[in-house]
């Protein structure tokens, strides 16, 4: 742990601001410069090991690639670490309203769509994923540690992805290559949540919920959500096809859809 006032590779940190499965984020200020604040991302010591380190640094190369508003910036990195913007409004969970939430959401596809189009499966699409601005005006997707490019051959994509279960898309838990429409089923996924609560397959147990992405038909969410009208049930559904090819084309048409009928 880092503590208030202490150094780090020219910043100087100011307090902890978050803390994930295998890192802690700071927000640190620029030694020279303390207008300028950024927030790091550093690996917890007991942490520190080869597959850690080197799924930090692939988060860093492929931001580092991708210049969206939606999508996080990314600065400097070394061994376990890396700096990046801070956005300091919290996760999108945090946006009180439907409308403020669909609004989120249309940026994020703009941003998955963006990412997909230069070769790109982000792979980990879930809320706790997305940050927002104080006032809610901007969203921004973060943490490309387990995605993959599509430049390669399909047979040469990797075929073993870490996932979120509840997000997760059926090839990715059947072993096979991920695509666009990977992060299709993921948006649904976290669509359904933000709108209704909770995740389309609602199971604690992960046996459970992985023969619920492979096998179940997708839930009639307007039964469980009086107030969403059946079209929301028929657009999320082909969203949350079992097949990749039998999804949307993009996310944003997947969202725009979506948001006309809530409107």
């Amino acid at each position: 742990m880092l503590s208030a006032g202490e150094g780090f590779e020219g910043y100087v940190v100011d307090a902890p601001i978050g803390h994930g499965g295998s890192a802690t984020v700071y927000r640190i200020h620029d030694a020279e410069r303390p207008d300028r604040v950024v927030a790091l991302k550093i690996l917890d010591d007991h942490n520190r090991h080869l597959a850690e380190i080197g799924r930090l640094r692939r988060e860093f190369e492929f931001a580092h690639r991708l210049d969206h508003p939606n999508v996080v910036t990314v600065y400097e990195r070394g061994p376990g670490w890396l700096t990046m913007e801070l956005v300091t409004g919290g996760g999108v969970q945090r946006l009180r309203t439907v409308a403020e939430r669909l609004t989120a959401l249309g940026q994020i596809a703009d941003a998955l769509d963006y990412t997909h189009n230069r070769a790109i499966v982000h792979c980990d699409v879930k809320p706790a994923n997305i940050l927002v601005e104080p006032d809610g005006s901007r969203a921004v997707l973060i943490d490309f540690g387990v995605a993959v490019t599509l430049a390669d051959d399909i047979c040469r994509r990797p075929t073993q992805v870490e996932t979120s279960l509840p997000y997760s898309a059926p090839e990715l838990l059947t072993g096979h290559a991920p695509t666009e429409a990977t992060d299709v089923y993921a948006l649904a996924c976290t669509t359904v949540e933000l709108i209704t609560g909770s995740p389309p397959f609602p199971h604690n147990d992960g046996m459970t919920l992985v023969d619920a992405h492979l096998h179940e038909a997708p839930p009639k969410l307007s039964r469980r959500t009086p107030w969403l009208p059946r079209a929301f049930d028929s657009i999320v559904a082909k969203a949350l096809a079992k097949k990749p090819a039998d999804r949307y084309q993009s996310c944003r048409e997947f969202v725009a859809l979506i948001t006309r009928a809530l409107q």
